[in-house]
């Protein structure tokens, strides 16, 4: 097999500050803008979160091809579970696996956290990401409207 038609590695790992900017371009991709201060003060916040929230990235090489965001929730009329934030693979690295092994790190996670459930929310125009998450093995459990009010002050 030739060099270019081997495989690259793929190596998920936790976020670190340096992955900032990448992060924040594929939150472009996601559908979402944040500033860039604001994402890299987000991921030097996060170790004070360590155990309830946390963030994993894919990478081949250098480059950050991804990224995944997990936290614990605890709600009155639930029992307690993981819940993946944001998924986000990089245009042109789709449909190679890198969803999945970022999906694996955020389960692996969600289970040595004490879950027993990771759930998952996805814009309902997004038919692929949701076959995606069918053929993951999770299941459609329930359909919502979300409604947002702007705070004042």
């Amino acid at each position: 097999m030739s060099a270019v038609e081997r495989r690259r590695e793929i190596v998920v790992r936790p976020v670190e500050g340096g992955d900032a900017a990448a992060v924040g371009e594929l939150i472009v991709q996601l559908g979402y803008a944040r500033p860039l201060e604001e994402v890299q003060g987000w991921i030097e916040e996060l170790a004070g979160y360590a155990e309830r929230q946390s963030v994993f990235v894919a990478c081949e090489e250098d480059q950050v091809v991804g990224w995944v965001e997990v936290s614990l929730e605890r709600r009155l009329q639930a029992a307690p579970f993981a819940l993946i934030g944001g998924l986000v693979v990089r245009s042109g690295f789709r449909g190679k696996g890198i969803g999945r092994l970022l999906c694996e790190a955020a389960e692996r996670w969600s289970r040595e956290h004490g879950a027993s459930v990771v759930r998952v929310t996805s814009r309902s125009t997004r038919e692929a990401a949701h076959q995606f998450y069918l053929r993951d093995g999770y299941s459609q459990v329930k359909t919502s409207l979300v409604f947002e009010k702007r705070l004042q002050g």
